[in-house]
Protein backbone atom coordinates (compact mmCIF):
# COMPACT_ATOMS: atom_id res chain seq x y z
CA UNK A 1 0.00 0.00 0.00
CA UNK A 2 1.39 3.38 -0.88
CA UNK A 3 1.05 6.99 1.03
CA UNK A 4 -0.62 9.08 -1.44
CA UNK A 5 -0.23 11.94 0.44
CA UNK A 6 2.51 14.67 -0.20
CA UNK A 7 4.98 15.22 2.69
CA UNK A 8 4.22 18.46 4.51
CA UNK A 9 6.10 20.08 6.88
CA UNK A 10 2.80 22.20 7.92
CA UNK A 11 2.22 21.58 11.59
CA UNK A 12 -1.19 22.26 11.72
CA UNK A 13 -1.41 19.96 9.12
CA UNK A 14 1.00 17.15 10.58
CA UNK A 15 -1.43 17.61 14.08
CA UNK A 16 -4.58 16.79 11.60
CA UNK A 17 -2.96 13.81 10.45
CA UNK A 18 -2.18 12.49 13.55
CA UNK A 19 -5.04 13.04 15.90
CA UNK A 20 -8.32 13.91 13.67
CA UNK A 21 -7.89 12.48 9.91
CA UNK A 22 -10.41 9.64 10.12
CA UNK A 23 -11.22 10.15 13.54
CA UNK A 24 -14.87 11.76 13.40
CA UNK A 25 -15.80 11.85 16.95
CA UNK A 26 -12.28 13.87 17.56
CA UNK A 27 -13.32 16.45 14.76
CA UNK A 28 -16.62 16.77 16.24
CA UNK A 29 -15.02 17.56 19.66
CA UNK A 30 -12.47 20.04 18.29
CA UNK A 31 -15.25 21.87 16.35
CA UNK A 32 -16.89 22.03 19.48
CA UNK A 33 -14.57 23.78 21.12
CA UNK A 34 -13.82 25.92 18.66
CA UNK A 35 -17.27 27.25 18.92
CA UNK A 36 -16.90 27.59 22.56
CA UNK A 37 -13.67 29.50 22.18
CA UNK A 38 -15.32 31.54 19.43
CA UNK A 39 -18.33 33.02 21.83
CA UNK A 40 -16.34 33.52 24.80
CA UNK A 41 -13.34 35.35 22.57
CA UNK A 42 -16.18 37.84 20.88
CA UNK A 43 -18.02 38.08 24.19
CA UNK A 44 -14.58 39.35 25.55
CA UNK A 45 -13.85 41.70 22.77
CA UNK A 46 -17.48 43.20 22.94
CA UNK A 47 -16.98 43.80 26.34
CA UNK A 48 -13.65 45.29 26.38
CA UNK A 49 -14.70 47.56 22.91
CA UNK A 50 -17.03 49.26 25.37
CA UNK A 51 -14.32 49.77 28.25
CA UNK A 52 -16.00 47.20 31.10
CA UNK A 53 -14.71 45.13 33.64
CA UNK A 54 -15.96 41.89 33.94
CA UNK A 55 -17.28 43.34 37.27
CA UNK A 56 -19.12 46.15 35.66
CA UNK A 57 -20.61 43.89 32.97
CA UNK A 58 -21.68 41.56 35.66
CA UNK A 59 -23.60 43.81 37.39
CA UNK A 60 -25.29 45.32 34.39
CA UNK A 61 -26.72 41.71 33.51
CA UNK A 62 -27.43 41.15 37.23
CA UNK A 63 -24.77 38.30 37.72
CA UNK A 64 -21.18 38.66 39.14
CA UNK A 65 -17.38 39.01 37.59
CA UNK A 66 -16.78 35.41 37.84
CA UNK A 67 -19.76 34.03 36.51
CA UNK A 68 -18.67 36.50 33.11
CA UNK A 69 -14.99 35.39 33.28
CA UNK A 70 -16.07 31.66 33.42
CA UNK A 71 -18.87 32.48 30.14
CA UNK A 72 -15.36 34.18 28.64
CA UNK A 73 -13.47 31.06 28.79
CA UNK A 74 -12.65 29.29 25.72
CA UNK A 75 -13.31 25.69 28.51
CA UNK A 76 -16.46 26.91 28.97
CA UNK A 77 -19.51 24.78 27.73
CA UNK A 78 -22.74 25.98 28.79
CA UNK A 79 -23.47 29.06 26.97
CA UNK A 80 -27.14 29.60 27.30
CA UNK A 81 -28.98 31.31 24.74
CA UNK A 82 -30.96 33.04 27.84
CA UNK A 83 -27.20 34.55 28.93
CA UNK A 84 -26.19 35.86 25.49
CA UNK A 85 -28.84 37.67 25.16
CA UNK A 86 -28.85 39.38 28.18
CA UNK A 87 -25.12 40.02 27.95
CA UNK A 88 -25.73 41.54 24.16
CA UNK A 89 -28.47 43.64 25.32
CA UNK A 90 -25.82 45.22 28.01
CA UNK A 91 -23.70 45.65 24.82
CA UNK A 92 -26.14 47.20 22.76
CA UNK A 93 -26.15 44.17 20.52
CA UNK A 94 -28.45 40.99 19.51
CA UNK A 95 -27.38 37.31 19.09
CA UNK A 96 -27.54 35.64 15.89
CA UNK A 97 -28.19 32.12 15.28
CA UNK A 98 -27.30 30.45 11.75
CA UNK A 99 -27.17 27.11 10.97
CA UNK A 100 -24.50 26.43 7.99
CA UNK A 101 -24.03 23.49 6.17
CA UNK A 102 -22.16 20.00 7.96
CA UNK A 103 -18.39 19.83 6.85
CA UNK A 104 -17.74 16.57 5.65
CA UNK A 105 -15.26 14.26 7.97
CA UNK A 106 -12.52 12.57 5.89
Amino acid sequence: MTNSRKPTNDALEILHRRFYEGRPDRIRALEAMQANDEVGRKICELRTKAALTQAQLGKLIGTTASVICRIEDADYEGHSLAMLRRVAAALNRRVEIRFLPARKSA
